[in-house]
């Protein structure tokens, strides 16, 4: 099944690189944010089916964001590359992607998260 997803993602190598992932499991990037303004626009407002939220936007945490996708209903996941220890309650029961991300790892997380 294809989903429309929004990617939160500061860097934009590593947000087009998602996207690329992304498409090559046949989904559609709709959205993409890169500061936290930006994300919580379209965390509210985006016609999306899931989320990938980087943990740090430009030394903003993404927190609030996925507070407004949880209310709307929205799976997410989070992706960092300082591992997990920096989430915490309730943040740290969302399932985290680690950077680099690989393909296989990010299909199985959009799977168990889509279905929780």
């Amino acid at each position: 099944m294809s989903l429309r997803i929004l990617v939160v993602e500061d860097e934009a190598m590593v947000a087009l690189l998602m996207e690329d992932l992304l498409t090559d499991l046949g989904h559609e990037v709709t959205a993409m944010a890169a500061r936290l303004p930006e994300a919580l626009a379209m965390a509210g407002e985006a016609q999306i089916d899931f989320a990938i939220l980087d943990v740090n936007l430009a030394g903003s945490a993404s927190f609030p964001v996925s507070d407004v996708l949880a209310a709307r209903g929205v799976p997410h996941v989070f992706a960092t590359g300082y591992g997990s220890a920096g989430i915490g309650p309730p943040y740290s029961e969302r399932i985290i992607l680690h950077k680099p991300v690989r393909i296989a790892e990010l299909n199985r997380a959009i799977q168990a998260a889509s279905t929780a």
